[in-house]
């Protein structure tokens, strides 16, 4: 295997040995064997997974008296050449949906951050029924975007990328490969069938392209009730005070109700998610909000003030604006994971939360930033420049640990399942913080008690297959931002 490995190296050595060696071919039958400077980026993996991934237990290879010596662990190292492989294939328990790398840390950080390469296009895919081919629906545009430059809306439906049909099996190539430019086909929708109908629309990515998590933030007045109403899409701890900023204007608009639209929000930030639920309820910092689960060589390292987070009355910046709501309506699918799900579980030991939509995707385990650190520290650090090893630019983001709320439940790994269910309807998705939007429509009715004529009744559901944000390299992440110091 080590040739294999090596094969340049070993070669090299015969040829410029040969000549002086009285024509010996080979004077030294023992291949070079391989070192720590050879399997750098494994050596880290494996170092950083064994003392911080939540599953080092469960995981034979990761055990601490796994390897007699250094050689056999060198070795081991070495029959996995390529990192990605070796994270995925060897390191990962089984039971793991969720964990990812990136062999550039920067835009590992940079994605967490909100910040991507992108056409600003969000979107769900569905499968054909008895075929491979699939079908686009938009779901929402990301404003100054290139996509919002275009003539295309949520509702729209794409089934061709560049000519060629969508398939289980090219849909990665031809809408998250290199192609920085595709051109979409669009097509009609109607009586539960899809047509193309000649219509074709270019959009290109482009690098560094920002999301604001708040796409709409307004107070709907319904037959003299103030409901507030928000649409959030991402946990980017970078928009916190925009975040705050949202809820103030519902304070002051007089805002008695939320309706909290979560239906595409993959995850993020955890402690964005501590903040959105202080101001959701409560701004008590005597109220636990929710408590870490980590492996148990990291558990008993950390203190209580480290494990348990409380509601907040200050984002760092600015004095939280909390509505100290005791209800609130969750509108949340397959598409809501992590951070989304985590808000729900953690307000439900203090409000009565109301979950309209459809069961969520089931991710209850957060994730921690690790990186190439000669101190073996790992934690991605943003204020210590020094931190990074310059021959190792590989960043991992593994499952670390699992989130509790007040009650101690934790086991929503189904995901969640709704109290009203009701599915997005591809015929009738409707316009995103309109009063007529079918989601919204159902909360408004629970809300105001108002039964109407109205029918809520789904003629195509968007039964996702993948979607736009479940594609991206952060996946529905949870990561945890806050600092840690192992009480070694």
């Amino acid at each position: 295997m080590k040739k294999l490995l090596f094969p340049l190296v070993a070669l090299l050595f015969i040829a410029c040995s040969s000549d002086d060696d009285n024509g010996i071919e080979n004077p030294n039958p023992n291949p070079p064997t391989a070192t720590l400077d050879d399997v750098l980026v494994q050596n880290f993996m494996w170092g950083a997974m064994n003392l911080w991934y939540f599953w080092q237990a469960d995981v034979p290879d990761l055990a601490d008296g796994r390897f007699a010596n250094d050689e056999e662990y060198t070795e081991f190292l070495a029959a996995t050449e390529n990192p990605s492989d070796f994270f995925f294939d060897v390191l990962l328990f089984g039971e793991d949906r969720f964990s990812f790398l990136n062999d550039d840390f920067n835009e590992l950080v940079n994605n967490l951050s909100g910040v991507s390469k992108s056409n600003g296009l969000e979107f769900g895919l569905v499968q054909f029924s008895g075929s491979n081919d699939l079908f686009g629906y938009v779901q929402y545009i990301v404003p100054d975007s290139d996509a919002s430059t275009k003539s295309i809306q949520r509702g729209d439906i794409f089934t061709r990328v560049d000519g060629q049909q969508l398939t289980i099996e090219n849909y990665r190539n031809l809408l998250f490969g290199s192609n920085d430019t595709y051109t979409l086909g669009l097509a009609d929708i109607g009586g539960g069938t899809i047509t193309d109908n000649g219509t074709e629309v270019s959009l290109t990515k482009i690098e560094n392209q920002v999301e604001d998590p708040i796409l709409v933030a307004e107070t709907l007045d319904v037959n003299g009730t103030k409901i507030a109403y928000l649409m959030y899409n991402r946990f980017l701890r970078n928009f916190d005070e925009q975040l705050n900023a949202a809820f103030g204007k519902f304070v002051t608009d007089g805002a008695t109700e939320l309706v909290l639209d979560m239906r595409y929000n993959p995850g993020g930030s955890v402690n964005t998610s501590r903040l959105l639920a202080s101001m959701v309820h409560s701004t008590d910092t005597d109220k636990l909000y929710i408590r870490q689960r980590w492996n148990g060589k990291i558990q008993a390292q950390l203190s209580a003030e480290q494990l348990e987070d409380y509601f907040a009355n200050t984002t760092g910046t600015s004095a939280v604006n909390s509505l100290n709501l005791s209800k609130v309506y969750v509108l949340a699918t397959n598409g809501s994971a992590s951070a989304s799900e985590l808000v729900m579980n953690g307000l439900a030991p203090h409000v009565d939360v109301v979950h309209i939509g459809e069961t969520t995707r089931g991710k209850n385990e957060f994730s921690i930033t690790l990186v190439d650190d000669p101190d073996n520290a790992f934690i991605y650090d943003s204020n210590r420049e020094d931190q990074i090893n310059p021959n190792n630019s590989w960043g991992i983001q593994p499952l670390v640990g699992r989130n509790e709320n007040a009650d101690g439940f934790f086991d929503y790994t189904a995901g969640l399942a709704p109290d009203i269910v009701l599915e997005e309807d591809l015929e009738n998705l409707g316009v995103l913080g309109d009063v007529n939007e079918p989601l919204l429509a159902r909360a408004i009715q629970e809300i105001t008690g108002i039964t109407t004529k109205r029918s809520f009744s789904v003629s195509m559901p968007a039964k996702m297959f993948t979607s736009s944000r479940i594609e991206t390299s952060i996946k529905d992440n949870m990561y945890l931002d806050k600092p840690l110091h192992l009480n070694k």
